[in-house]
Order: C-alpha cells, then sequence, then structure tokens
C-alpha cells in the first residue's frame, strides 16, 4: 500500500474539502484522464485496487500516472475503549480529493481501451468521478 515513509508529525486534524481544486486539475502526462467530481477521502487500499485493475486491463500497453498520494494519516480508537485516553493511533492513510482533482492518467492506447480501462477504476473509488480526453482539454 502507499504511505509516507516517513512525516513530521503522526497524527493530523480531520480539516474540510469543501471547494474545488486549484492544483492537480489538469491533463500534464497523458492523453486520457480520470477526474474526480465530488470531494472526499480516497484510502491508500482504493487507490491500490484500481491500480492493479487497470494494469491488468491494459496489459503492457500504455504508461499509467497515479496522481494522487495518501499523505494524511486516520486515527482510530481500539474497539470496547472507553471514552477519552487521548486519540487514538494512526489506522491507514487517505488523499484528500477536491472536486476537479486528476486521479489517473494514461497514454499510448486507443481511445476504447482507455475509456474501458478508467471505467473499471472508477467503479473502484468512492468518489464521482469522468473520463477526460486531451481533445477536449486544450490547456494553454
Amino acid at each position: 500500500m502507499l504511505e509516507p515513509a516517513k512525516v513530521k508529525f503522526r497524527k493530523q486534524q480531520k480539516g474540510r474539502l469543501r471547494g474545488t481544486a486549484g492544483r492537480g486539475c489538469n491533463l500534464s502526462f497523458g492523453d486520457y484522464g480520470l477526474q474526480a467530481l465530488d470531494f472526499g477521502f480516497i484510502t491508500s487500499r482504493q487507490i491500490e485496487a484500481a491500480r492493479i485493475s487497470m494494469s491488468r486491463v491494459a496489459k503492457k500497453g500504455g504508461k499509467l500516472w497515479i496522481r494522487i498520494f495518501p499523505d494524511k494519516p486516520i486515527s482510530r480508537k481500539p474497539a470496547e475503549t472507553r471514552m477519552g485516553k487521548g486519540k487514538g493511533a494512526p489506522e491507514y492513510w487517505v488523499a484528500p480529493v477536491q472536486r476537479g482533482r486528476m486521479l489517473y492518467e494514461m497514454k499510448g492506447v486507443d481511445e476504447q481501451s482507455a475509456v474501458e480501462v478508467l471505467k473499471l477504476a472508477a467503479h473502484k473509488l468512492p468518489v464521482r468521478t469522468k473520463i477526460v480526453r486531451r481533445e477536449e482539454y486544450r490547456d494553454a
């Protein structure tokens, strides 16, 4: 699973995800991309599950970029623990995703197979997404 090698602080506060992404919302590497339409937390397991399903279908064809990284720790208190006694230990890592953020990009495959592969990845993720193409997405 993806997680940072080292962090300055072990635990973080929850924070808020309202608004649209100011950066990371353009196609930077590939010709096809999967863009988030909602905001939410995507866990490292979900990122990995989507990556595996994409690489299985794409086989050797094309290149894949993962544009998000889970760098936010989510902590949990153990089951059947009384209230108080501080915050729980970090349980897993998530990538906070805002609306408009590019999640995955692909290059080197034809449009039909790229759409098929990105659709598979979208089914693994907890946020609504759309598939964008380089032709539609002319950034100056």
